[in-house]
């Protein structure tokens, strides 16, 4: 199963726990991914700054260092393509490795952009003094990370720095009993009937081949 993350952030995924017959209401867990990126200027301060996104709330759920060519960057920031800093901004993104990741907790996006801070350092460093560009970035371009501003965002950015991801929601307490009844006891039933049925030697190496 292999939904889209945007299906995440609706009230119709949220999942929620079993609740006792005498209470009146369940608690529901809200879960948003979102991306971060540490920039080529902040590359040094990374292991602070992961601290910081950990000591957030945040469970980082995949991590890669990595080197985009100018393409890449110019694939990444399509959306501003055709702004005067485009230029500069794919040539310094394309500069020297950065660090993905894909973060969650509640409101992901949101507590996220709070964390980093407006674009402009000049300002966060007078209005948001404790935020990552206050205290990382140099300037406009070199602002140290980078944070998803939407869903949508969210959703191709994730797909685009770790593209084999399977995003999907993860079933807890009855949600976990319903999937694993649904999509795995099936299969695994099936597949230990024929084990039985054919009775091989190794198990295992019928297991690979099939």
């Amino acid at each position: 199963m292999n939904l889209p993350l945007k299906r995440l952030f609706t009230s119709a995924n949220v999942m929620d726990y079993e609740t006792p017959k005498n209470q009146m209401h369940s608690p529901r867990i809200y879960v948003e991914r979102t991306l971060a990126l540490i920039k080529p200027d902040a590359i040094h301060q990374a292991e602070e700054i992961e601290d910081i996104i950990l000591r957030s709330g945040f469970t980082i759920l995949q991590k890669r260092k990595l080197q985009l060519s100018p393409e890449q960057c110019s694939d990444f920031y399509a959306e501003q393509y055709g702004k005067l800093f485009f230029p500069s901004l794919t040539a310094f993104m394309s500069s020297g490795p950065i660090i993905a990741l894909a973060l969650a907790r509640d409101q992901a996006i949101a507590h996220w952009k709070t964390i980093i801070g407006p674009v402009n350092c000049t300002k966060a460093r007078e209005t948001h003094p404790e935020c990552l560009r206050a205290k990382y970035g140099t300037s406009d371009l070199r602002n140290a990370v980078h944070g998803s501003d939407s869903f949508s965002s969210a959703e191709r950015e994730i797909k685009f720095m770790f593209p084999n991801s399977v995003i999907e929601p993860i079933p807890m307490g009855e949600a976990a009993k319903d999937y694993l009844g649904r999509f795995v006891s099936p299969t695994l039933l099936s597949g230990l009937t024929e084990l039985c049925k054919q009775k091989p030697v190794d198990p295992f190496v019928s297991i690979r081949v099939e």
